[in-house]
This record gives structure tokens, C-alpha cells and sequence, in this order.
């Protein structure tokens, strides 16, 4: 039966769906999942059709759905289900949810095709002369026929021609017999080429030198250390590359490679260029595709979950350097043998590309089934990368946050990389964290969650420990190579001896030095950017604040200027204090930028450069960047929390890490955790190669126990420690929490509004749950708003979202704005 209403999502901060009629041309195309332009209240909006349904709401006037954009519905159900999760679970409005979930909706030529499945071609076949048989019409006999004659793909314009209409198509794909696929035209894609290497001695070669070749045997041996050379880069050092970047740091010639491409040493295919894409490569090592035996282990324990069938959760806890992505490879392998899907999650674009090419490397050079999403992907790129996954053609899909939102059907595997970053979380409605909608999404599949990090999140860790999530260990590194040594510098020892305030400590200063004079390479890091933290009145101590904000601006140097870090506002330098006219202005803190200049002074010599949001603000000046650092054109890297994760430079034989506890005087619970968990990363990245590393930790609070830890890298230690600190202070994972911040422009109204809002939660306080506020945030004025916060916790997380529900109620009721109460369900950030 044809339902001629549907309840449609729109993209607005309301939580509810709007119902639409459909007209009768559009009959038996709009179903669950499609997108529909819509039009509401003056404008057309694109929204998703949640259900069809025969009823309308009394004495309204219906309007009419515009158009159908999607023949095949966009959504499938299980995407459609996760969306009304994360909607009831994070209290966002559905609509904004979908809007998280869908492509752009670009303003280029999409294509509908008609292709026929092999259920179609045996109806095809046993059809003759027009017979009837299968229950089929006249029409849909004949164009099953004619379809068959014309390869068996057809676009949907010129289908009908071929006498048969709209609603006689969803027939027959409903049955099975057609596939109805959108793809994306764009402009034609620039394609880069990508050089592996595929195996074999290196003197094993059959090139035939040339006459000069054989009478100089000194060419040869050049020849022979060129290869090598190769093959430590493409099998090593770095993993495949793109040619030019090949060329640039093996210094050979392209013909050298054609060579050796001819000969069988090395294979290549084209990979797509985006705008937002660059050929350089970042300075990652392949994994070695030798398993030890903890690897093994971990492989065979997920090996027996595939065995199951079933969902479950795994954390795949390895120390830095342990091999964690090749389990991951081999997991994929596994899961694409079975018949089913893979989708990896990682925490930065940059790693994405990276992932992508290992897939190809492993899978083969002409393995075409891996999509690419992330929001550095140009509008046409991601749409058609999307489409790819919904139309079947990619099997394993790469990306950010974002992409747990891909339409891979029959997923079998989820892994989400480095599990513990707050990147994972997002910041906008909807507010969810995609490590946690991974998890549902893979138990709505039947699918393997498997988790992956060096330092879990205590929440994951905690999990595991209780036997909710199956832990898989990897305590040592691959190749039997060591840990980086980590030392502590006491920067208040350090002043007494040298009676200077420097973020270069004599030890610093010292193993640089020492780095230098072996050829070896140094990361120093600094969590802030920018030269100066802020800028103070030595007469009266006014600090110079954001106007929009209540924050101090940051001093830039380079760029002659105040900045504003929340709301980029910018001011000019000060030239007297603005508050009392005094002339005596001060500089306070340092920054990166500040760091980068004392090492050029105390190091002249050296190639030093720094790697921050002022430096690379594109991805190609990031990428050109690591590339430079990995190809050994650097010396000493500086650096924010950029350069913690993930990287793997071969001849870092030292990381400095400048004011490691600038993080624990944050008003955050998880500070200590937060704290760690960069300084374990961060000295991961030292000793990856042959050589072994040494980190040092430059702190004024060496005795608290996350910087203890730290040192010695022991994460149960950490783990038992924090947990006890949580217990005690009820927080996760022992309370559910929510983080409710009313704001407005008018300070007035934000006061009124928390007013009202407390006389809601007042009578439920102590009741199951603790209620914490109203207070003023700790970031009391934000973007030209002021913030007032309420903190709930309580042990059962039912009771919190009850609460929770009632209170956005209650706001209706009261005309609170919605866009005035921000809810954020498992905040990471209480600022």
C-alpha cells in the first residue's frame, strides 16, 4: 500500500521531524533514508524521510515534498536506527544528527545507473518471445531482455525509452533483479604514482648494465647501494611513497625506478590527488610483516571473535612501537576473507592517507576497495568517496570521526586507533564521541569493536579490567627494540644552578648538543603556541583580555599581533597598558614560537623548524614539513601536541618536553590522565629505530604521579593510582556525567535562564543524582557569550538521561531557547 505521508528531519536545532505529503508523481520513490528537498517556513531545506506513514497532524496544513534527490535510499536502515541512538543517547536533535551523517550535498552532476544482478540475468535468460514467468509484466519482461542486450547497464534517462516507468524499476529492484546505483561527477581526478616494494634480494636483479656498467665495477657497486637504498625506504624507513618523493630522497633517477618496476623489485599504481590532498608522505614506517609472538596472539584472540559471529569489544593495548597496525592489517584481512566489511577509525587526517596506502600495499597495488572520508576532502571528493561506500565498490574505509558514519553494509570489523584522543569527540551538536558510537554501531552489525591505543581512556581501560571489553596485550616493541630511556629535569633544581629562567634546561641544552654532533635528530615539545602566553601590566597586573572572551590573548611575534585562541579575534600590541596607561607592558610565558627562537640563538648551526597551527595551516605545509623532518633535512623539530602522535621518524634519538606540567593546573578532572597520556606518546617517539632514544621531561612538580608514571612508562601503575582518585571524587567510570551550559549574548538573560533551570533540577538533587551548580563556567564569556554551568553525575546513567530528558522539557515549556542550553552527555572539555 502507498502511504501518502512521511515524517521528514531537518537540519534545525528542534527535536522533533516534520510531516509532508507526498505528491502522486512521486509515489513509491520516497522511502526511509532518502533525502527530500523540502520546503519550511521561506526557504527549501534538505532533510531525510524517518518513515511513511497514512496519518497527518490534525488542523495543520500539510505542505508537499519538492523533489526526491536519491533514487536509491542514501541511509540504510541500521545507519537510520543509529541515528535516533545518538539522538536520544546525546539529547541532539535528529535532523542535525542526519546532517553529521550525510555527504555534502554538492551542486554537481550526479548519475543513476541501471545495472543488472545475476538474479536479473537467470530471469533474463529464461525468459523467450515474451513469455511470462517469475510474476513479471509484459514491460518488465522486455526491458530485462533488452537490458541484458546492452551489457547489463543502462543510465536511468535513457531507460525510459525502453517503456517501462518509475514505480515498474522499484519493482524490480525490490525483487532483487536490478541495482539502482549513484555515483558523483566531478572534475576528473589528479592521480599521483605510488611506488611499493614487492619483495625479493636486491641482488637478485636481472637489469643488464650497460657496457660502461660492466667495465666499472665501482658503478656497480653504486648501482647495487641505490637499490638498497630503496628498499630500505619503501620496506623500512617510510612504506610506499609517491614517485617524486621517491626520487628526492633515495636520489635516483626515474628511469632507475623504471628499472627496477620492469625487473619486479618494486610495484606502483595511481592514487587520487584531492586539493586537499599532497603527493608528500609523512614519515611513517611500514609494519613489518613478521609476526612475534604477542602479535600472534592478539590475532589468533580475534581471529576466534570472527569465529563467533558475534559483537564484542576488544582493546588491543601495546606499548609504542609494539606493532599495533599490523594486527590491524591482519585483522582486515581476515574480516575481508569472510565475506564482510572493515571500517578504521584514526584520529588525524594525516594518518588516514597513510592507512590507506598500507591497505593498498597489503591488499595489492590494484586493490580498488578502500574509500578514503575525512572533512579535508574537498565537497565533490567526500560525496563521491561516500557514494562509493554505499554503492558497494569500496570494502575497507579509512577516516576520522566522521566516517563511523560511512554506509558500508555487512560490517564485520570496526577499529578505532589511538581510542583515547579527545579528537574522537566532537565539539558541535550532535556531541557524540565516536569511539562510543563505533561500539553501538558494530553491536546494531554484529560486528568486532576493536580498540586500539598505547594509553586507554581510564573509562576503556576500566571496561576491560571488569571484563565488559576482552583485553589484548602487547608489552614490548617489535624487533625486540627497547624503550626510550625518560629522565626527569627538575627545572627548580636547574634555576638554583644556573640562575637563569630558560625553557632550554642545561640537560636540554646538553643532549641537543650531543644530537648534533652524531648526525641524530631531536623533537622538543611544547604544548602552546604562539611567543608569549599572555601579555601583563607590571604597575597594576591587568592582563590584556579577548573582547569576546574571558581569556588572555596570546602574543605572536611573527605576525606583530594579540590573538585569541577560542575565537581567533586578533589586536594589535599594546603599547601601554590599556587599563592604568602605564608603559611598563610584559611579555609572560613561552610558546613555540619563543622555544624555536632560543634554539636558533643557542644552536646557529642547525636546521631547526617548527610544526604548530601557525606554520602548517594547510595540510600540504604540514605534510612538506614531517617529509622534510623524515628525509633528514631537519635537525630539531619544535612543536605543539602535533607531533606526539603517531609518527615514526627512524633517527629521533632524543624528545624534549618543555613544561610537561603546564597541563595539570587546568580546572579538569582528567588532567592527570591527560598529562600522561602526552608524555607517554610523546616518548614513544624517540628510539623507533636502530638507535636507541632518551627523553627528557622538564617539570617544576616532579612528584606528581602522572609525570612518575610517565617516566617509567608503566600505565598499570598510572591506571591504579587515577582510578582511587576517581572513586573517591565520584567520576568516570564511576558516575555518568553531563555538562549543561547556559549561554547568551545577554547577561541577563543567561542568569534568568539558569535561574529557571535550577528550580528544575533543585528537587531531584541528591536523588540519584549529584547536582553541581549553577556556577559560571570557567570560561565564563565565550564568543560574545556568557556561560553558566551545571554539572550532573550519578551512578546509574538511566536516572542522568531521564533528567536530562525532563530538563529540555521543561525548557520548552518555559521558552528557554534551545539554542541556549547546550547539553554535553560524557563531556571531555568542562571549560
Amino acid at each position: 500500500m502507498t502511504l501518502p505521508f512521511c515524517n521528514v528531519a531537518l537540519p534545525v536545532p528542534l527535536r522533533t521531524t516534520f510531516t509532508y505529503a507526498v505528491p502522486e508523481s512521486l509515489q513509491g520513490t520516497v522511502q526511509p533514508g532518502s533525502r527530500v528537498l523540502v520546503p519550511f517556513r521561506k526557504k527549501a531545506m534538505v532533510g531525510v524521510v524517518v518513515e511513511l506513514t497514512d496519518r497527518a497532524p490534525q488542523e495543520t496544513k500539510i505542505r508537499e515534498i519538492t523533489r526526491v534527490l536519491d533514487f536509491a535510499p542514501a541511509l540504510t536502515p541500521k545507519l537510520i536506527e543509529l541515528a535516533h541512538w545518538i539522538a536520544g543517547y546525546y539529547l541532539a536533535p535528529v535532523g542535525e544528527v542526519f546532517r553529521a551523517m550525510l555527504p555534502p550535498v554538492t551542486e554537481v552532476k550526479a548519475r543513476r545507473q541501471i545495472i543488472l544482478t545475476e538474479a536479473g540475468r537467470e530471469a533474463a535468460g529464461s525468459l523467450s518471445g515474451g513469455e511470462l514467468s517469475h510474476g513479471l509484466t509484459a514491460g518488465e519482461v522486455v526491458f530485462l531482455t533488452k537490458l541484458k542486450e546492452k551489457k547489463g547497464t543502462i543510465l536511468f534517462g535513457p531507460a525510459a525509452k525502453l517503456g517501462i516507468d518509475t514505480s515498474a524499476l522499484l519493482r524490480l529492484q525490490r525483487r532483487g533483479l536490478i541495482e539502482i546505483r549513484e555515483t558523483v561527477e566531478g572534475r576528473k581526478r589528479r592521480t599521483q604514482r605510488v611506488i611499493a616494494w614487492k619483495g625479493g634480494a636486491v641482488a637478485a636483479t636481472d637489469e643488464s648494465p650497460t657496457k660502461k656498467e660492466k667495465d666499472n665495477a665501482e658503478t656497480e657497486r653504486t648501482q647495487s647501494n641505490r637499490r638498497e637504498r630503496i628498499r630500505e625506504l619503501l620496506e623500512t624507513e617510510r612504506g610506499p611513497l609517491p614517485l617524486p618523493q621517491l626520487l628526492k630522497l633515495a636520489q635516483v633517477t626515474r628511469a632507475f625506478v623504471e628499472r627496477m618496476l620492469r625487473d619486479g623489485l618494486l610495484e606502483s599504481w595511481e592514487e587520487p590527488i584531492d586539493p586537499a590532498e599532497d603527493p608528500f608522505d609523512v614519515g611513517y614506517s611500514p609494519p613489518a610483516h613478521e609476526l612475534n609472538a604477542e602479535q600472534e596472539s592478539a590475532l589468533k584472540a580475534i581471529r576466534a571473535r570472527f569465529e563467533l559471529g558475534e559483537f564484542g569489544v576488544q582493546l588491543l593495548h601495546g606499548v609504542t612501537g609494539s606493532g599495533k597496525t599490523e594486527v590491524y592489517l591482519r585483522a582486515v584481512q581476515e574480516t575481508l576473507a569472510r565475506g564482510k566489511t572493515a571500517l578504521v577509525l584514526v584520529p588525524e587526517i594525516a594518518l588516514t592517507l597513510w592507512i590507506g596506502r598500507q591497505c593498498r600495499s597489503w591488499f595489492g597495488a590494484h586493490f580498488e576497495g578502500v574509500a578514503v572520508l575525512h572533512s579535508g576532502l574537498s565537497d565533490v571528493e567526500r560525496a563521491r568517496e561516500w557514494w562509493r561506500v554505499r554503492n558497494g565498490e569500496a570494502r575497507v574505509v579509512v577516516g576520522t570521526r566522521s566516517a563511523v558514519f560511512a554506509p558500508l553494509e555487512n560490517a564485520g570489523l570496526i577499529i578505532v586507533d589511538e581510542e583515547q584522543e579527545n579528537s574522537f569527540k566532537q565539539e558541535e551538536t550532535p556531541r557524540y564521541h565516536g569511539r562510543d558510537v563505533a561500539i553501538v554501531r558494530a553491536k546494531m552489525e554484529g560486528a568486532l569493536a576493536l580498540l586500539g591505543s598505547a594509553t586507554p581512556s581510564m573509562e576503556t581501560y576500566h571496561h576491560a579490567r571488569e571484563g565488559k571489553y576482552e583485553l589484548l596485550t602487547l608489552a614490548s616493541r617489535v624487533a625486540d627494540r627497547s624503550l626510550a630511556s625518560v629522565e626527569i629535569v627538575d627545572l627548580r633544581e636547574d634555576f638554583q644552578q644556573t640562575h637563569k629562567t630558560s625553557p632550554i634546561s642545561t640537560a636540554l641544552h646538553a643532549g641537543i648538543q650531543e644530537c648534533l654532533a652524531n648526525g641524530t635528530q631531536a623533537l622538543v615539545l611544547i604544548n602552546r603556541r604562539g611567543y608569549s602566553w599572555s601579555v601583563l601590566c607590571r604597575s597594576c597586573g591587568a592582563s590584556v583580555q579577548c573582547v569576546n572572551c574571558s581569556i588572555s590573548m596570546t602574543h605572536h611575534k611573527q605576525r606583530n599581533r594579540l590573538e585569541c585562541h577560542y575565537c581567533g579575534s586578533m589586536q594589535q600590541i599594546p603599547k601601554v597598558c590599556p587599563k592604568c596607561q602605564s608603559k611598563y607592558v610584559y611579555f609572560f610565558g613561552e610558546g613555540s614560537e619563543h622555544l624555536e627562537e632560543r634554539l636558533r640563538e643557542e644552536f646557529p648551526g642547525a636546521r631547526i623548524a617548527r610544526l604548530d597551527r601557525d606554520t602548517a595551516r594547510t595540510k600540504r605545509q604540514y605534510q612538506e614539513m614531517l617529509g622534510a623532518f623524515a628525509g633528514g633535512a631537519l635537525d630539531v623539530l619544535v612543536g605543539t601536541q602535533m607531533l606526539a602522535k603517531g609518527h615514526d621518524f627512524q633517527r629521533v634519538t632524543l624528545v624534549g618536553v618543555v613544561s610537561a606540567d603546564s597541563s595539570l593546573s587546568m580546572p579538569d578532572f582528567r588532567a592527570a590522565e591527560r598529562t600522561f597520556q602526552l608524555l607517554t606518546q610523546v616518548a614513544g617517539r624517540a628510539g623507533r629505530g636502530d638507535l636507541k632514544g632518551r627523553v627528557l621531561i622538564q617539570t617544576f612538580y616532579p612528584e606528581h604521579y602522572s609525570i612518575q608514571d610517565a617516566v617509567k612508562q608503566d600505565y598499570t601503575a598510572f591506571f591504579e593510582r587515577e582510578l582511587h582518585f576517581r572513586r573517591m571524587m565520584a567520576y568516570p567510570p564511576f558516575t555518568a556525567l553531563a555538562n549543561v551550559i547556559v549561554r547568551d549574548t545577554s547577561l541577563e538573560k543567561a542568569i534568568r535562564w539558569s535561574r529557571q533551570l535550577s528550580e528544575y533540577f533543585s528537587p531531584h538533587d541528591d536523588k540519584g543524582v549529584r547536582i553541581l551548580g549553577p556556577a559560571t563556567a570557567p570560561l565564563a564569556r565565550l564568543k560574545k557569550e556568557h556561560r553558566f554551568q551545571f554539572l550532573l553525575k550519578s551512578p546509574k546513567r538511566s536516572v542522568l538521561t531521564k533528567l536530562l530528558g525532563g530538563a529540555m522539557a521543561y525548557c520548552e515549556a518555559k521558552e528557554i531557547p534551545e539554542t541556549a542550553v547546550l547539553v554535553d552527555v560524557d563531556p571531555l572539555n568542562l571549560l
